[in-house]
């Protein structure tokens, strides 16, 4: 009966044990649910002061919170620093650039040499040049600072296509270039501005590198929960390697140093795209032109 007795008692005291310690492990998930949740929405705060491990926890949490906080607010300085940085270069170089493209202008219709011609022709172009960049640069800035806002809608694509292709129906012809506007029926959810810079980015892009002879054709295609904007050339294509790389700030193709162009449009369609919830495609192959697509929501 002892016997009975002592193993009762060994079994209610493991029980016990096993149920105190179940307890403590439960409060302690619920502390670190609650240490977290107050992480995520910014109230956290050291409750707990001893020498428990919680307690060594939670202040090192929050010394990680106080030093990724401090970082945050460094980057957002230095984002508002660059982009009023840019904002004053462009309010600054606005005047200089236009008289540089006037004095160009009033140079190429004065009597010259050949060589005086080609100059004057240069001083245009990179006036030109000079200016793209700039107002790429203070829109870039100003999407990445969020300084300015998308506000995208529910609405039809077909509009904002046929605005983008009239846009560079002269260019095409000029150059000897077929633009064809496919079918534009569908809907998404996007800001019709920003979306149409986007598609003129990638219009310029394809009309840029189509040689003469050549076509660019602008399409939508739609999807279950994107709609696709399509603009394909028959351009000189871009490696597989080279893909991955167009996107970037600045980034010209090696074979691409003649042509025009900043190397801003891509990266700024990016922006435009990933703001909205939808994204940039590109499907090429050397020799086989290219086709970019601009994905976007079909609901918010």
């Amino acid at each position: 009966m002892t016997g009975y007795l002592v193993v009762g008692g060994a079994l209610l005291l493991a029980l016990t044990i096993v149920a105190v310690d179940r307890w403590r492990t439960a409060r302690t998930i619920r502390r670190l649910d609650d240490m977290l949740t107050a992480a995520m929405n910014g109230s956290f705060s050291e409750d707990t002061f001893d020498e428990s491990r919680l307690s060594a926890l939670e202040s090192r949490l929050g010394r990680y919170l106080a030093a990724s906080a401090l970082s945050e607010r460094n980057v957002r300085e230095q984002k508002d620093q660059i982009s009023t940085l840019i904002s004053d270069i462009s309010h600054q170089t606005k005047t200089p650039v236009a008289n540089l493209q006037l004095y160009a202008h009033l140079l190429s219709e004065q009597p010259l040499t050949p060589q005086g011609k080609d100059c004057a022709a240069a001083i245009s172009t990179q006036a030109e040049k000079l200016q793209a960049l700039i107002e790429a640069l203070v829109k870039t800035s100003r999407l990445e600072t969020g300084i300015l806002t998308l506000h995208p809608q529910s609405g039809e694509l077909a509009p904002v296509v046929e605005r983008a292709a009239a846009q560079y129906a002269p260019r095409a012809t000029e150059k000897n270039i077929t633009l064809t506007v496919g079918q534009t029926d569908g809907s998404a959810v996007f800001d019709a501005k920003w979306t149409e810079e986007a598609v003129c980015n990638l219009l310029d892009n394809a009309v840029k590198y189509t040689p003469p002879g050549g076509a660019v054709t602008i399409e939508v295609k739609n999807f279950e929960l994107f709609s696709a904007i399509r603009v394909t050339d028959t351009g000189p294509g871009i490696s597989e390697e080279e893909q991955a790389k167009v996107f970037r700030r600045f980034y010209r193709a090696p074979g691409a140093w003649q042509a025009e162009g900043v190397g801003i449009g891509l990266y700024l369609t990016r922006q435009i795209a990933e703001k909205q919830g939808g994204y940039v495609k590109v499907e090429s192959a050397p020799g086989m032109g290219s086709t970019f697509s601009l994905y976007l929501p079909r609901e918010s």
